[in-house]
């Protein structure tokens, strides 16, 4: 097609598209890409401070300090309320927070570590936090004795006929008792473990 016939049909030679038609295309489409992926980042969480919803609320057992309510605490019997059928009083001094105990229904009995030498004991451990760690201790009480029994078999019987070894026992069983709870219900708990009864045989 010649020039001429161009100007005289009002026909523009034809050339690609307008550079500036692109840029504008391009520019919407990366807008409408942005505002997508910062909207569905905001939405996660990622950026902003996320929704309300997604806010983690710390659900672990809280520390209870005396003459705090415990509102997992389990109910006394009727007429019960300490020892004698008395209301409870805590003292003043010592450590701020309740203290509340968790005996084991039966003795642990195992071999020593290297020896033909036999551990008995009777254990009970306590806990500073709400009443939902005696609802684990009680729940899980089967895998909490089977991991005490393992470092029970663990332990040199040097180490149950000195005090430090005592209560280095005492500090592993602490361990133990707390690594099952985590894995269990997502928080251990448990302060220390007392011997009720000690006897190697």
């Amino acid at each position: 097609m010649s020039k001429e016939k161009a100007a005289e049909t009002g026909d523009k030679p034809a050339k690609g598209k307008s550079p500036i038609m692109l840029i504008a295309i391009t520019a919407v489409l990366m807008l409408a890409v942005g505002g997508g992926g910062a909207f569905a980042m905001v939405k996660m969480g990622i950026i902003g401070g996320g929704n309300a919803e997604h806010v983690k609320e710390d659900n672990s057992p809280k520390l209870i300090r005396k003459g705090q309510e415990d509102p997992y605490a389990a109910k006394p019997a009727e007429g019960k309320e300490g020892e004698g059928g008395a209301k409870e009083v805590e003292g003043e001094g010592g450590s701020p927070y309740k203290t509340s105990y968790y005996t084991f229904s039966e003795d642990f009995t195992s071999n020593l570590k290297n020896s033909s030498s036999l551990v008995q004991i009777s254990v009970a451990c306590s806990t500073h936090r709400d009443g939902r760690v005696l609802m684990w201790l009680k729940k899980h009480e089967l895998a909490i004795r089977s991991e005490m029994l393992k470092v029970l078999a663990d332990t040199p019987e040097e180490d149950v006929s000195t005090m430090e070894g005592k209560e280095k026992l005492q500090k592993r069983l602490t361990a133990s008792i707390n690594h099952v709870l985590t894995e269990e219900e997502g928080f251990g708990g448990v302060d220390a473990v007392y011997f009720k009864s000690f006897l190697v045989q």
